[in-house]
């Protein structure tokens, strides 16, 4: 029998309030990344999806294999980034009180005047387990989230995490960018599923 990934119970099923960040400092150095580095950062994401649309992403850390979370890299700009990505996404997390938690995606995700995303889930397997988080950095009235089954609106400063695991999309109606980190986020101290071994296994034997 296949093994068939399932869901994290910890994920929220709808949306997570997790609170107000600061992000001034992070705001400020978004704000000062040239289009050329936006440019050249989109076109070398591993997270190339026609669900994204005309949507750019500046990408700091992602998974070794979209089968299993646990591995993951640092990509070229975490390096210079570091410093102003972590005290936001730890500020993000504090109420998981997770000893050992671990960031597998940390992305900027940067999406026009008149952008889409398409509905869509979150599909490959790796999206099963970590939390799913949104720190808004610039956004205006008419950007407008389905998550949980509703529209709603993330004001900038506040982490949510979303339930990327059902139908989501956005729509960005307004005149101005909106601009969100994105990350993902696990307990490395909680037990693995038991599909997953049996997965891996199976996916190898292919």
């Amino acid at each position: 029998m296949n093994a068939v990934p399932t869901a994290n119970p910890r994920k929220t099923t709808t949306v997570r309030r997790l609170g107000g960040v600061d992000v001034a400092a992070l705001q400020a150095a978004v704000a000062a990344v040239p289009e050329a580095v936006w440019t050249a950062e989109n076109l070398a994401k591993p997270n190339r999806f026609e669900v994204l649309d005309e949507t750019r992403h500046i990408v700091f850390r992602f998974i070794d294999s979209p089968r299993d979370w646990r591995a993951s890299h640092d990509r070229a700009l975490w390096t210079a980034w570091r410093g102003l990505l972590e005290p936001v996404l730890a500020e993000a997390v504090r109420g998981y009180g997770y000893a050992r938690g671990v960031f597998p995606r940390v992305m900027l995700a940067r999406m026009p005047p008149g952008g889409i995303i398409h509905p869509h889930i979150d599909a490959n397997p790796a999206a099963k387990w970590p939390h799913k988080v949104h720190v808004p950095l610039s956004t205006n009235p008419a950007v407008v989230s389905f998550f949980g089954g509703e529209e709603r609106r993330f004001p900038v400063g506040e982490a949510v995490e979303v339930n990327n695991l059902g139908p989501h999309w956005v729509r960005n109606r307004g005149a101005t960018d909106r601009v969100h980190l994105i990350f993902e986020y696990y307990d490395a101290d909680q037990p693995d599923p038991d599909w997953l071994e049996p997965f891996l296994r199976a996916g190898a034997a292919r």
